[in-house]
């Protein structure tokens, strides 16, 4: 009798941990494209830094990563049983966050001028110039902003996973989230921290004896501040991919559309689809970037005014 209740508990066990399994890689794949977005950020977060300052800072996002994490999950499934339609909110609200973010990179890289220029990256560039600023100091404002913003991607995460466990019982989506959770996180830092040192590991192999070692830390030399350019290009791609493709789902007639336009295209629907959910996501961020720059600028006319008076 022991026996077979002990069976039975190891095959109900077992049958958890497939279905916890396959919800994973189905995670895993409906949140490429924000782990692209993630990955490509938080390598140009410490684009600038002191080389002796990469790992670091690297690692200090990291830890505050790993926090958000511990909040967002609980809070993600408490959300969930208590009140889901909130859940569908937040994913909005997520979505149209990063197209924000991608329209605002996209503006300060070819319209310099429409929006008031980036006095983050400024004041970065002054700090490393100047040998008296205390840069551990300094970058804690950074850290601190690099954490903000790995919270609103995190929370996509963990939405877009926890949609993608829907109708799954509480103990499989938690352990869904927090496997998740923990691999995308040592995973994402893991990768910036090998990224952030490729030019080193390139210069350690150029003083090397072996003309092989020379060559080939030549070009790591070469080929890091390309790969730094690309995941930039490729998380700003990646932001009106996965936050349009989240407004369109959300929104009806924007969702039936695109659809249907796609739908013309035969073959190509799915890349049709996909392109045209970019386009979406870039309309909507310029959208906002256009009414937050409108209202700032007013903000600042009217604080002008009540300074003169």
């Amino acid at each position: 009798m022991a026996a077979g209740s002990l069976l039975t508990l190891l095959d109900d066990i077992s049958v958890i941990l497939d279905d916890v399994s396959v919800m994973t890689k189905v995670a895993a794949k409906k949140t490429a494209g924000v782990l692209g977005d993630d990955l490509a950020l938080n390598a140009e977060q410490v684009t600038g830094v002191k080389a002796n300052r990469e790992l670091p800072v690297v690692w200090a996002v990291a830890k505050g990563s790993f926090v958000n994490k511990l909040i967002l999950v609980p809070a993600a499934l408490l959300i969930s049983a208590v009140y889901p339609p909130l859940v569908t909110f937040l994913l909005m609200c997520g979505g149209l966050f990063l197209v924000y973010e991608g329209a605002e990179k996209v503006i300060h890289r070819f319209w310099p001028h429409a929006i008031p220029h980036d006095e983050e990256q400024q004041a970065r560039r002054e700090a490393n110039a100047d040998e008296k600023v205390d840069l551990v100091a300094f970058e804690k404002d950074k850290i601190k902003g690099a954490i903000r913003t790995d919270f609103i991607l995190s929370a996509e995460i963990i939405v877009i996973a926890l949609g993608s466990a829907a109708g799954a019982t509480l103990l499989e989506q938690s352990l869904v989230l927090s496997i998740l959770a923990i691999g995308v996180t040592v995973g994402i830092y893991g990768l910036v921290a090998g990224i952030v040192k490729i030019d080193d590991a390139g210069l350690h192999l150029m003083e090397q004896e072996s003309s092989f070692k020379q060559t080939f830390g030549k070009l790591m030399f070469a080929a890091a501040p390309k790969l730094m350019k690309f995941l930039s290009i490729a998380g700003t791609l990646a932001m009106f991919l996965v936050g349009g493709g989240i407004l369109v789902h959300g929104i009806g007639f924007l969702h039936h559309s695109v659809e249907d336009i796609a739908h013309l295209t035969g073959i190509f629907e799915t890349l049709t689809a996909t392109i045209l959910n970019g386009l979406v996501g870039f309309v909507i961020g310029a959208a906002v970037v256009a009414i937050l720059t409108v209202v700032g600028k007013i903000r600042g006319k009217d604080d002008k005014a009540s300074s003169t008076h």
